[in-house]
Order: structure tokens, then C-alpha cells, then sequence
């Protein structure tokens, strides 16, 4: 069966015709050709952390979808994201990855499993539990029973330790995890897709890095960077065989700099990487870039590194992965937001800084190109902070809210990411607003370009499908779980998909688009992907 309908395939023809302006608007990253030959090989698609993919999405009408148009496999909890791999030599390709309790290949045709390798010391979640827990959800996700219910789901994540993977061009599976330990897992034939997973090697970091590992790349020339917690930087060759180690300006004592119990540490996120061994990585306070030389790392100025402040009222630091923005002849940067109350779109001049560039007001660096407060358009707004990269396309960069509505009074702060997790279809906490910023290279400033505060994205991450000039979402509307396309130039919206109940609960995950237009993400128990009919 084509992966495409006719109305998918009609518009991506007439994109052809119509829009060549908008593909060549979103200059995106070279591909690196260590990676896997895919769209989708590493957590937000590539070492520049985009979450932009050139790929044309579905084009439809709003109507809701039937069990026909849904494929659904039992995975196991917290598969976040998963990766495409490049073609095997049998010309298949396969979908890599891993939660609580497993590593996974799916079927990239079909979606089903394809082989498990279950992790010796995790406990396993059947699909029984699963199931239980979805009709529960499904009776009740609103009030204090709900909660109890969520909380109570939440637990196994605190185990959650093998979060940040990436998926290179000899289908290798590299796993980070919370000591220290980088594994590559493989196929048992490496030229077969349907083989078994086996363990290929360990390397453990040394021991004076300490810290959990927080994110996992790849350089240009095919090293494998690695970044803690507590602020140390490695670079391992992809055989195990060596390694590197710096650490980061100010990170003395960043052990004791953990403001939660989890995920709040001295650096919380992934990092993005360029062509040149750029690394953009933020800590609690600062930006900081760190260079691959291709022999060592350096964060010396000499090598084009830097470290530059942000604003950080909250303390706990930016909830974004750095993305990169501008690529040949555009205008450079690496983007986040920032740790204020209300936070801020920041834009950093990701090399030189022009000679003529005046320090912005307000801002704590002269590096800083660009900081924006986000509003989602309401002018009373006062506090708004997000888990979420930016989601960046040529000059483009969009956030999203994340902060339930009508938090009860009995809650405590640091369980209200339940309320958009496990609860966030329901209409009484739902939180809305998407923005997107723009920067403009002629006037030399970041400016809001759209909010539409219709639209719903309780807890994904949004997608751009360039080729369509489309930004994909996982929303919600009456307690069910939707897909949700806005027209990434204007933020109209332009279709939604009605996916269903509890089952569908995006929890975190990344929309994420295969190579054949189709929507896919995970479930706090498994892997959707969306096969609309005609």
C-alpha cells in the first residue's frame, strides 16, 4: 500500500510547483554522514537539534480518525523517540529504539516488532499492565484519583537512565546512561534487518567525570561527544578504543548544583553540534561552546569556544536543548530559552560577533543576539517556562505552552508536569499557545511573527515538515487526543486528525514525520503512528 494518500501526494506536486521559495527559505544542516542515512537518526534529528525535517507532512481535512487509520505496538514505557535507520543491504529499513525495559526494531513498513532485547536489571512491563492502565486513564483523568493514578505511573520513570541514543550509518545503537556507561547494541548480521540485537561493547567514562550522562552526539568526523551533568564534556571514538575529556568554564562545584531531584542539574538537556566541532551546550546560567578540533576538545578563544551568560531568575536554567539556526551564508546562531519566570526566546552569535554589534538592553552579554519575551499573546501572562527545545526552520523559532491550566491548590510545583503529561488531553488543565519568532537579517532583530492561542500542545514536540511548510503537533480538543497542522508561515491552523482517547497520549514524546510523510510519536506505553485513508 502507498504510504501516501492522493491528497498527500496532489499537494506535495503542487508544493513543487508553488513553493521552492519557502524549501530554499529553510536552509538546513548538512548531513552527517556518520550518522544513519535517515531523517531521523538521533533525538531531535540531527546534531543541530532542529527538529525541522525536509520531508513534506500530511496535507488533509479536519475529521477524526478510525482504528484503520491508526497502527499501534506495544513497546514497553518511555520510548520518547525512535530512530530511522539507512538501508541494510537486504534494501529495508528498521525503526531503532529503547524505554524502560527494552530496545526495540520495528518493522519500518508495518511498524511491528521486528526484535526485543530486554535490559537484564529492569523490571518488564507487559502489555496487560499497559492495558490497565490505559482503561483506567480512559474512566477518570480528572481530580485526585487521576492524579494518584499518574503519580503512580510516574514512579518508573525515576528509573528512567538510557534516554539519549543515536543511531549511526553501520545501524549501531549507542546508548548513554545514568553512570557513565556508553553501550552499542547491533545486529547479530549486520547486513540482515531482521536479525536479533546483540551487545556490541561497553566503554565507561572515566571515573573523575562524574555526573549522568544528559546528552549524546556525533561530530562531523564521526566521534561521539558526550556530555554530564556535572559539566564534563567527552569525546569517544565510535570503536570504544579512546577517549578525550575537558570540562566546562564554572562547572566547579556543579555537583551540588542540582535544584531537583531529577533533570534540574548543572546541565539538564542535550546539546547541538556543527560541521566545523562546534558544540553548543547550556548549563544552569551560561551558554557555553566548546570545539572539537579533531585531536581535543578546547574551550579555549584562540579555537573559536566561548561561554556567555543568561538571564536566570528561576535558577533552574534553560528546559531546552540548543538549537542551531542559519547555515552557509545566513546569519549563525544557537537558540534557547531562557531561565526567567516568563522566559525568553535568546538568540547567540554562534561564531564571530560583528564588529558593529551593540550590546542589546537587558541583555547579560554582548553575545546575545536576539532575547524575546514569550506572551502566547495574552498581555497579563506573567510566568511561563517550557521542557521544550525550540523548534527552529530557517529563521524560524517556535515555542509552545506547557503550563497546565487550573493547577489544584493541593499540588505540589514539582508534580505539575503530571497535569500536562499523564492528564493533558483534559479541557479543565490543557494548557494553549503556540508562538513562533522571527529573526529578521535585515533590521538585525528577533521579532514575534505569529501566536495562534487556539491550539493546544500539552506536552510534544512540535515537528516542521519543511516540504509542506508545516508545523505538526500532538494536541488535543474535548478530552481526545489530536494532531494538530499549522501553517508553519502564518500559524493558521490548517487540519486536525481527532486520534482518540488515553491510549493516544503523547506524554513527552517528539512528533516525528518517517521518510514517507507519516506522523508517528510514542505513548507513555507504546509507538502510534497515523495511516489516514482516503
Amino acid at each position: 500500500m502507498n504510504p501516501l494518500t492522493l491528497i498527500q501526494q496532489a499537494y506535495c506536486v503542487l508544493l513543487l510547483v508553488l513553493l521552492p521559495p519557502i524549501v530554499a527559505a529553510s536552509n538546513l544542516p548538512p548531513a552527517n554522514t556518520y550518522l544513519a542515512d535517515s531523517n531521523y537518526a538521533m533525538a531531535h534529528g540531527d546534531p543541530a537539534q532542529q527538529d525541522a525535517l525536509p520531508q513534506s507532512g500530511p496535507i488533509d481535512r479536519s475529521r477524526s480518525l478510525g482504528p484503520g487509520d491508526i497502527q499501534y505496538t506495544h513497546t514497553g514505557p518511555a520510548f520518547f523517540g525512535i530512530l530511522t535507520s539507512g538501508e541494510y543491504a537486504d534494501g529495508k529499513r528498521v525503526f531503532w529504539g529503547n524505554g524502560l525495559d527494552r530496545i526495540v526494531k520495528l518493522d519500518y513498513d508495518s511498524q511491528a516488532i521486528i526484535s526485543e532485547y530486554f535490559f537484564p536489571d529492569s523490571e518488564i512491563y507487559t502489555q496487560q499492565r499497559a492495558e490497565e492502565s490505559i482503561r483506567a486513564f480512559d474512566a477518570d483523568n480528572d481530580g485526585l484519583f487521576a492524579l494518584v493514578h499518574g503519580f503512580r505511573e510516574a514512579q518508573k520513570l525515576r528509573s528512567l537512565s538510557k534516554l539519549y541514543t543515536l543511531l549511526d550509518r553501520d545501524h549501531v545503537y549507542y546508548i548513554g546512561s545514568k553512570t557513565g556507561l556508553i553501550t552499542a547494541y547491533g545486529d547479530a548480521d549486520p547486513n540482515n534487518s531482521r536479525s536479533a540485537i546483540v551487545k556490541l561493547r561497553e566503554f565507561q567514562l572515566p571515573e573523575n567525570v562524574t555526573g549522568p550522562v544528559m546528552g549524546l552526539s556525533m561530530t562531523y568526523d564521526g566521534w561521539l561527544i558526550v556530555a554530564t551533568e556535572h559539566g564534563y564534556i567527552a569525546a569517544v571514538s565510535r570503536d570504544f578504543t579512546k577517549h578525550h575529556v575537558i570540562r566546562l568554564n564554572y562547572a566547579e562545584g556543579s555537583e551540588n548544583k542540582a535544584t531537583k531531584p531529577t533533570g534540574y542539574g548543572w546541565i539538564r538537556n542535550g546539546f547541538a553540534i556543527d560541521r566545523r566541532g562546534g558544540i553548543y551546550i547550556a548549563s544552569q546560567d551560561h551558554m557555553h561552546k566548546v570545539v572539537w578540533t579533531g585531536q581535543e576538545l578546547s574551550s579555549q578563544e584562540k579555537d573559536g569556544a566561548w561561554t556567555a551568560g543568561y538571564l536566570n531568575e528561576w535558577g533552574h536554567g534553560t528546559g531546552a536543548t540548543p538549537s542551531l539556526m542559519g547555515f552557509d551564508e545566513e546569519d549563525q546562531f544557537v537558540v534557547i530559552t531562557d531561565g526567567q519566570h516568563q522566559m525568553n526566546v535568546v538568540l547567540f552569535w554562534r561564531n564571530e560577533i560583528p564588529n558593529d554589534w551593540q550590546r542589546l538592553e537587558g541583555a547579560p552579554s554582548r553575545r546575545i543576539a536576539g532575547q524575546t519575551k514569550v506572551t502566547m499573546g495574552d498581555p497579563s501572562l506573567t510566568s511561563i517556562q517550557s521542557e521544550q527545545s525550540v523548534v527552529v526552520a530557517g529563521y524560524g523559532a517556535l515555542v509552545v505552552n506547557n503550563r497546565p491550566r487550573n493547577v489544584p491548590w493541593y499540588l505540589p510545583e514539582r508534580a505539575v508536569g503530571l497535569l500536562a503529561g499523564y492528564l493533558g488531553s483534559n479541557p479543565k488543565h490543557q494548557p494553549y499557545g503556540v508562538q513562533k519568532f522571527e529573526w529578521n537579517s535585515i533590521s538585525q532583530r528577533l521579532q514575534e511573527s505569529w501566536v495562534n492561542r487556539e491550539v493546544s500542545s500539552p506536552s510534544c514536540v512540535p515537528i516542521v515538515g519543511i516540504g509542506s511548510d508545516t508545523t505538526y503537533l500532538i494536541g488535543a480538543r474535548k478530552n481526545q487526543w489530536t494532531l494538530e497542522a499549522l501553517d508553519w508561515t502564518t500559524g493558521e491552523n490548517r487540519f486536525h486528525y481527532v486520534i482518540g482517547g488515553q491510549r493516544y497520549n503523547v506524554m513527552y514524546s517528539g512528533t516525528l514525520i518517517d521518510m514517507n510523510g507519516r506522523i508517528h510519536y510514542g505513548t507513555p506505553w507504546g509507538r502510534v503512528r497515523l495511516m489516514p485513508q482516503l
